[in-house]
């Protein structure tokens, strides 16, 4: 099976899946998009009201900031893999709950990242930033590659919290303007097989977690 037949396979489980509470009110599931020779997974929180409809990752305000920010980097969207840690839209827009988070990323995002293999994953929000940086504040370490086990993570704000708050938006244009930079770097480093370069000491989270910037 190839890539492509193996992220379409999960995309139907995500149709049909029934493992938490959030299908009860699904209308569309959400697998995400994006070619399966992708370097760079966008992974933000759960679908919105738009994404809900219309079965696509960032589609609303906050997708179009996400297209601009890629466009503004020399990145185009069907160059990267977009989804979220949760398939299907929680009610109201909450934050999705950890025994979700837990059953859709323990079911469909680990395994399409297995699929995919990307250099880097860049997390959208405190809820994905949670999965690989557990305790980190976004406003500290926002921008910085890390080594989390054997793969290198971004974190950024969330492009829906530079709508909400305009302070944010310079900061989430810089952290995407150094993304070809870093994407250089960690091909090198995979390239090479060697560890990235440190500047910074490990967080406490993670022995393994190294800071580029």
């Amino acid at each position: 099976m190839t890539g492509q037949e193996e992220l379409e396979r999960i995309a139907g489980e995500v149709a049909r899946c029934t493992k938490c509470a959030l299908h009860q009110s699904r209308k569309k599931g959400v697998p995400g998009e994006g070619p399966p020779s992708a370097e760079i997974m966008f992974i933000g929180e759960g679908p919105g009201f738009h994404e809900n409809e219309q079965g696509r990752p960032f589609v609303g305000a906050a997708g179009q900031l996400l297209d601009q920010l890629l466009q503004n980097a020399g990145l185009r969207r069907s160059d990267v893999w977009i989804t979220n840690v949760v398939k299907c839209r929680p009610p109201g827009n909450r934050d999705p709950l950890p025994e979700e988070i837990d059953t859709c990323t323990g079911t469909y995002l680990d395994a399409q990242i297995r699929v995919i293999n990307p250099p880097i994953i860049v997390t959208l929000g405190r809820i994905s930033m949670g999965r690989y940086m557990p305790g980190a504040k976004i406003g500290e370490v926002h921008g910085r590659m890390r080594r989390v086990g054997d793969r290198h993570v971004i974190a950024m704000y969330h492009p829906a919290a530079a709508l909400r708050q305009p302070s944010i938006k310079p900061l989430l244009e810089e952290d995407f303007a150094r993304l070809p930079q870093l994407l250089k770097q960690a091909r090198l480093a995979a390239a090479q097989s060697v560890p990235l370069p440190k500047d910074a000491p490990p967080t406490e989270d993670d022995p393994r977690q190294l800071s580029l910037f």
